[in-house]
């Protein structure tokens, strides 16, 4: 969360972190078992191809930039000192999630595509299910990960893993208030260290933020428009601050109290309170214009993910810059439903995702391709990646690092990490998520809690197989 600390006058209040990227179902199925994993292995010269949703000048222009500018050539500089000649390309992307995603799919499954590629975490299954993606061990055999001793999260079966949060930043990264979630709340002039610690508090700093003219009090993301961050930013850090998580014991959470309880907040927020702009939750473009609305003061209280933070409000880069976000813009936890009630008896919660970096398992260059993947996470390189824009890394070394002299980041990192929780990676995942996201527009668009979750719960049984496969909770 975050909120302002000043007059109000100022309308400089306050957001919530919660990030996710959007996912879909795989249409098709597998790419076929990859030949010898030691193919290539002695080759005296090597090309391979990385892709990233990210473009110089456009899309996560900083990482784009990264990869063309140091990572490339410094891997091509110390494959050429042991006497080998190395060429590494970028395949650039800066499209919607969902067109990235089909884009790897197609790659993948006539056997082509780049040989390293970013995939969010919970496109795993899906990719996994279709044969997109091996185990390491089963792609390049069982080499040594270098630098592995420094790392916080090791290795993932698949790729490396690099989370966001909510409640907090991070690769890996949380909601708190850019990586999922922290959330932002604001009432009268509320002090650096406001804290709400439950729904409560929050519905009544929206009522305080009522009475100011332009202000809409709270923006929570709802509906499908907003993709995967209704889910991330909103829906499933709510479903934990209930006491429950969307899959548990081998089984969905169905339309029970939990949700229920989510699903009313959504209607407080919605509906009989009038706090948050329901237009706005179905605009395609309506979560950039929360995020150009809240940096120019006409939203109080906003749940994104830990990135709205360090790159939308970022002063210098963002693509909503605020030049006063350091002195107008506080964060905080998001609270559960009330003090101890949220999920493992906890008081606060977070929800946490973020992307993979896997290898292609029908590259022609499995090691050296694998070595590329270590070198990208080597402390040299990851500072590199975070530097001017830090961020919480997946190497506890390197945030030691990086994040002494950045309170929010910090405040991710020691406040918001211990309490996250994560999205399942399960092929089914995305099509519960739409679920998800469909009974909070339903909320929104004026049913009741009751006959939303009744809804969900009836979509969730023909998405899991059976009833059987669902838990009331």
């Amino acid at each position: 969360m975050v909120f302002s600390s000043r007059d109000f006058s100022r309308r400089r209040i306050g957001a919530a972190a919660a990030l996710a990227l959007a996912g879909a179902a795989l249409a098709g199925c597998g790419g076929g078992s990859p030949a010898d994993p030691d193919r290539g292995k002695d080759a005296k010269s090597f090309s391979l191809t990385i892709t990233r949703n990210a473009i110089a000048g456009g899309k996560n222009t900083e990482e784009a930039e990264w990869i063309t500018r140091t990572l490339i050539p410094k891997f091509v500089a110390a494959q050429k000192a042991k006497g080998v000649t190395a060429k590494v390309s970028f395949r650039g992307q800066g499209v919607d999630d969902e067109v990235y995603k089909t884009k790897l799919a197609l790659d993948l499954k006539s056997r082509s595509g780049a040989d390293i590629m970013d995939i969010d975490g919970i496109w795993v299954g899906e990719f996994a299910q279709a044969g997109y993606i091996l185990p390491l061990s089963k792609a390049v055999g069982a080499p040594a990960a270098p630098g592995r001793a420094g790392r916080g999260s090791p290795a993932r079966s698949s790729g490396w893993r690099r989370s966001r949060a909510s409640g907090t930043a991070s690769r890996p990264r949380p909601t708190a208030a850019s990586s999922s979630s922290t959330g932002s709340c604001s009432r009268g002039r509320p002090a650096r260290g406001w804290q709400p610690k439950s729904w409560q508090e929050i519905i009544e700093a929206g009522r305080a933020l009522k009475k100011l003219p332009g202000v809409t009090p709270i923006q929570l993301n709802a509906g499908t428009a907003m993709g995967e961050a209704t889910s991330m930013q909103g829906a499933l850090p709510l479903l934990a601050g209930a006491g429950a998580e969307i899959w548990a014991d081998g089984k969905w959470t169905g339309g029970g109290q939990a949700l229920k309880q989510v699903l009313g907040l959504y209607a407080q927020v919605y509906g009989r309170e009038g706090l948050g702009d329901p237009k706005l939750q179905q605009e395609a473009k309506g979560r950039d214009k929360s995020f150009e609305e809240f940096a120019a003061g006409k939203i109080g209280i906003l749940f994104e993910g830990d990135y709205f933070w360090r790159d939308v409000l970022n002063p210098k880069t963002g693509v909503a810059k605020m030049a006063t976000r350091d002195q107008d813009v506080g964060y905080a936890l998001i609270p559960a439903a009330s003090q101890g009630r949220g999920l493992r008896g906890q008081s606060f919660v977070s929800m946490s995702g973020g992307s993979v970096t896997v290898l292609n398992p029908n590259t022609k260059f499995p090691q050296q391709a694998f070595e590329l993947l270590a070198f990208m996470n080597s402390p040299e390189m990851v500072k590199a990646r975070t530097a001017g824009t830090p961020e919480i890394t997946s190497r506890t070394d390197v945030n030691k690092e990086i994040l002494a002299n950045d309170p929010f980041l910090t405040f991710v990192s020691e406040k918001v990490l211990p309490v996250t929780s994560y999205r399942p990676g399960l092929s089914a995942y995305p099509q519960v998520s739409t679920a998800l996201q469909e009974a909070t527009a339903s909320v929104v668009a004026g049913r009741s809690p009751d006959q939303a979750a009744a809804e969900y719960a009836k979509k969730l049984e023909g998405i899991a197989g059976g009833a059987a496969h669902v838990a009331p909770r």
